[in-house]
């Protein structure tokens, strides 16, 4: 048996497709989506990445404004930027872009980010919120997730999940939201004893840890979905995941490519949240 992809390039199509769509609206309306992004670092991967998502997000009519603060730049000086931005009507949409400055922490610094503007769900006040099943913004990689496993049609209702990986960018919130589709949820970490016992169980397996192949077939019931959130740097600069892709595609019945898999799939998720944003801004006093 060889495990059928679950390709992320169509999904993300979808979305950038439903973004450029609401973009049109917000222009006919009078109103041109504007996000604005923060970075704090000199660190190239990131870089590279707002300069993807810059360039995405002029594609689909989007202005995109980058501050670009010193990589030593202090709690207060980042926290000023984003009030500012966060209260700027012109502005829809702030992204706090990691890394943050060292002995920093991302989630506290966007705490000033309003809720309505918080498009990478990276506030305790989004995270809060989205544990409530109250309005708001998921962080974009784990709502990418639950795109992905929708577009392929992965039925979650009822079934077993687990999620390995417990930050608040992907695996912690990424359990809510499977939760919210009613599967039932075990989160899995690196104090995690005898960790095949547990992935075994799965009907759907969400791997989020950062460690290149953790995951091998022992891991994985036959049959099992498996989505692959990590993206590790490997000898010669090629990427690949938090699974060991081949033996694991001779068990599972599904499985996410690195690339071309999750990552698509939340650059797109991130730029229609933007849209959204200025489109129809959710309304936070639930």
């Amino acid at each position: 048996m060889t495990a059928r992809s679950l390709g992320g390039r169509e999904v993300a199509q979808r979305l950038r497709t439903a973004a450029a769509d609401a973009v049109a609206s917000c222009v006919t309306a009078g109103t041109v989506p504007r996000l604005a992004i923060v970075l704090a670092t000199r660190d190239e991967s990131a870089a590279s990445y707002v300069r993807t998502l810059s360039a995405a997000a002029a594609r689909l009519g989007i202005e995109c404004d980058v501050s670009n603060l010193p990589p030593d730049a202090t709690a207060p000086d980042i926290g000023a930027v984003l009030a500012a931005l966060s209260a700027d009507p012109a502005v829809h949409a702030v992204v706090l872009q990691a890394p943050v400055p060292a002995g920093l922490a991302l989630t506290e610094l966007a705490a000033v980010i309003a809720p309505a503007k918080d498009v990478d769900g990276a506030s305790p006040a989004s995270l809060g919120r989205l544990v409530a099943g109250l309005p708001a913004f998921a962080p974009a990689t784990a709502q990418a997730v639950l795109e992905l496993l929708d577009y392929h049609g992965v039925e979650l209702q009822g079934r077993r999940a687990v999620v390995v990986g417990r930050s608040v960018v992907v695996g912690k919130p990424v359990a809510q939201l499977l939760l919210a589709k009613n599967a039932t949820v075990t989160i899995c970490h690196s104090r995690t004893p005898d960790l095949s016992s547990i992935t075994r169980s799965a009907d759907v397996l969400v791997v989020a840890v950062g460690r290149a192949g953790l995951i091998t077939a022992e891991h994985v019931r036959p049959g099992a979905v498996v989505v692959d959130v990590g993206t590790n740097v490997a000898a010669g600069g090629s990427f690949v995941g938090d699974v060991n892709a081949a033996p694991v595609a001779e068990v599972a019945g599904a499985l996410s490519p690195v690339p071309g898999g999750v990552g698509p799939v939340t650059t797109a998720q991130l730029l229609f949240n933007v849209a959204t944003a200025a489109a129809t801004p959710f309304q936070f006093s639930g």
